[in-house]
C-alpha cells in the first residue's frame, strides 16, 4: 500500500462497490489507518456504518479478513449483502449443518473468501484452526468489542482469548468496533487484546444519534403505563419495537392489543426457533409492524426505518438501553425513544440481578448434578433438570444463567431443549470464586442504579448518557428535558 495513487483508486473502486458517494464522519480516516497497519478502536453509534470500516479494507487488501461477532443474525445478514455485491464472503457458526461447516473449512483451506464471519467460540475447533494454517490474515475485526471486557454489559469469556487468537493468526492488524464502551471498558478491551495502548488509534464518534428523541414517562401503576403506550402507538403508525423484561407482561400487553384489534407480532425466548425466524423475517420485510419483544430481539437486525423504540419496563443498564434505542432511525429521520417506568419494574430487575448472579454454591450444585447424571443428561428437558436443582420454585431462573455461563466458559456444550447438553470440563476458577461473583453482582446492581438515575434525572437525557460513556456532547435539543427548557 505504498503507492498512494493506487490506494486512492482502490478505495474509490471499493466505495462504488458499496454504492457510497461519500464517507460518514471518520470512516475514511479509519479505513486508511487500518490499511496502513494501524491497530484501531472505533466507538460509533449503532447504524452509523461501522461495518464499512472493515469491509472496504477487506476487499482492498490481498489477504483474508476475519470478523469476530457474537451475533448469528448479523453474520448471516452481512454475508448475504456482501454476496449480493459479488464479494466472496462466508460465515461459520452453529446454524450450519456439519456437512456445510466441513465444506466451509475446505473452501477456507483452498483460498476462498475475502471476509469470514465467525464467533470467538470457533477458535476452540481444531478443524477451523487447521483450515487457517496457510492463509494470510490481513485484518482481524472484532465486532461488538465490549464483549471482550468483563465490565462490558454483554461479556463473553471466549472474547478474552483474543490475544491467543491473534498469535495463532500471525498477529494481524486489529480493528475493535463497538457502539458502547465507557473509559474503563475501552482500557480493558485493549489490555485483553494484548496490544500496547499507545499502539492503538481510538476514534470516538459519540453516543446517541441526534435524530433520536429521548424521553421518560413515569406512572404509578401498570394499567396507566399500558394505556400511555397504546396512545403513543396510535400517534406513530410506523415500525415500532416495544421491549419488555418479563414474557408474562409482554403476553399481557399482547392480549390488550388483541382486545383493541391492533395487529402486532411477539418475539421471546420461549418461542420455537422456527417461529422466531419467521417473526424476524416478517419484521424485516414488512412496514408498519408493531413488535413486542424481550431483549432477545434486535441483535444484528438492520432495518433502517424503525421509527419508535418503546421500553415498557426499565432496562438493566444504560449500555443495554443504548444498544436497544440504537435500532431506531438508522435512516437518519426523526425517531422516538420513550422509556415508560413505574416502580414495580425495579423489583423485577432486582430479582433478575439475583437470578443472573448465582453464588458459587449454586454453581457447584448445578455442576455436581450434571456430573452425577452422566449419560442421562441428554435425555432430560430443561424443566426436568430445573426440578433437580431449584426444587419447588419454577420461577427461579438461576439455572438458565448457570447453563449460559457453563456454555460460554466451555464447561458444557449443547442445551437441554435440544437434548444435546454435555459436560466437557471442570469449573474454571471464576465460577467458584466468591470474591469474583460478589463483585460481579455488585457491578450489576451499580448499573441498575445508574439506569434508575437516568430515569429520575432532571437534566438533559443526552448529557446524562454522554457523561456515563465519557463522551463530549456538543448539543442535544432533542429530549424531553430540552423540549421544556
Amino acid at each position: 500500500m505504498n503507492n498512494n495513487i493506487e490506494l486512492n483508486e482502490q478505495i474509490e473502486k471499493a466505495k462504488s462497490v458499496f454504492g457510497l458517494q461519500t464517507f460518514r464522519a471518520s470512516q475514511e480516516d479509519i479505513i486508511r489507518g487500518v490499511l496502513s497497519g494501524k491497530h484501531t478502536m472505533v466507538i460509533m453509534p449503532t447504524g452509523m456504518g461501522k461495518s464499512i470500516c472493515y469491509q472496504i479494507p477487506a476487499i482492498v487488501s490481498d489477504g483474508l479478513t476475519i470478523v469476530l461477532s457474537p451475533l448469528i443474525a448479523l453474520m448471516q445478514d452481512q454475508t448475504q449483502k456482501l454476496k449480493s455485491l459479488h464479494i466472496d464472503a462466508a460465515y461459520i457458526n452453529s446454524s450450519l449443518s456439519k456437512s456445510q461447516r466441513l465444506q466451509c473449512y475446505k473452501n477456507l483451506k483452498n483460498g476462498k473468501y475475502k471476509i469470514l464471519y465467525v464467533a470467538p467460540e470457533r477458535f476452540r475447533k481444531r478443524e477451523f484452526l487447521e483450515a487457517l494454517e496457510d492463509r494470510k490474515i490481513s485484518l482481524l475485526a472484532i465486532d461488538e468489542a465490549h464483549c471482550i471486557s468483563q465490565w462490558g454489559h454483554d461479556f463473553r469469556p471466549d472474547y478474552t482469548k483474543i490475544k491467543s487468537f491473534r498469535k495463532k493468526l500471525g498477529n494481524p492488524v486489529t480493528l475493535a468496533l463497538t457502539a458502547t464502551a465507557t473509559k474503563d471498558v475501552q482500557t480493558d478491551i485493549i489490555q485483553q487484546i494484548g496490544i500496547p495502548e499507545e499502539e492503538f488509534t481510538i476514534y470516538n464518534e459519540g453516543i446517541c444519534r441526534p435524530n433520536l428523541h429521548l424521553s421518560v414517562k413515569t406512572f404509578v401503576d401498570e394499567s396507566m403505563k399500558f394505556s400511555s403506550i397504546m396512545k403513543e402507538m396510535a400517534k406513530q403508525d410506523h415500525n415500532t419495537i416495544v421491549y419488555f423484561n418479563l414474557i408474562k407482561n409482554l403476553e399481557k400487553f399482547s392480549h390488550l392489543l388483541d382486545t383493541h384489534k391492533i395487529r402486532h407480532s411477539v418475539y421471546h425466548g420461549k418461542l420455537a426457533p422456527e417461529q422466531r425466524r419467521k417473526t424476524q423475517n416478517h419484521f424485516l420485510k414488512s412496514d408498519k409492524v408493531i413488535m413486542l419483544s424481550t431483549n432477545a430481539f434486535g441483535m444484528g437486525i438492520d432495518k433502517p426505518d424503525i421509527r419508535s423504540i418503546f421500553h415498557a419496563e426499565i432496562p438493566a443498564s444504560l449500555e443495554a438501553y443504548y444498544q436497544e434505542i440504537g435500532r431506531a432511525g438508522r435512516d437518519g429521520l426523526p425517531s422516538e425513544c420513550i422509556l415508560f417506568y413505574n416502580e414495580d419494574d425495579l423489583a423485577v430487575l432486582m430479582d433478575f440481578i439475583e437470578w443472573r448472579n448465582p453464588d458459587e454454591k449454586f454453581m457447584a450444585t448445578v455442576y455436581s448434578v450434571l456430573k452425577n447424571l452422566a449419560e442421562k443428561l441428554k435425555s432430560l428437558s430443561y424443566d426436568e433438570l430445573q426440578e433437580k436443582v431449584v426444587y419447588k420454585n419454577r420461577g427461579d431462573q438461576r439455572l438458565q444463567t448457570v447453563l449460559n455461563l457453563f456454555n460460554r466458559y466451555g464447561v458444557t456444550s449443547g442445551d437441554p431443549e435440544r437434548h444435546s447438553l454435555a459436560l466437557l470440563k471442570e469449573l474454571p476458577d471464576e465460577l467458584t470464586s466468591k470474591k469474583y461473583l460478589d463483585f460481579k453482582k455488585k457491578n450489576s446492581q451499580l448499573r441498575l442504579y445508574q439506569m434508575l438515575q437516568y430515569v429520575k434525572s432532571e437534566k438533559c437525557r443526552r448529557e446524562f448518557v454522554y457523561e456515563y460513556f465519557n463522551a463530549n456532547l456538543k448539543q442535544c435539543n432533542n429530549c424531553d428535558f430540552c423540549d421544556t427548557n
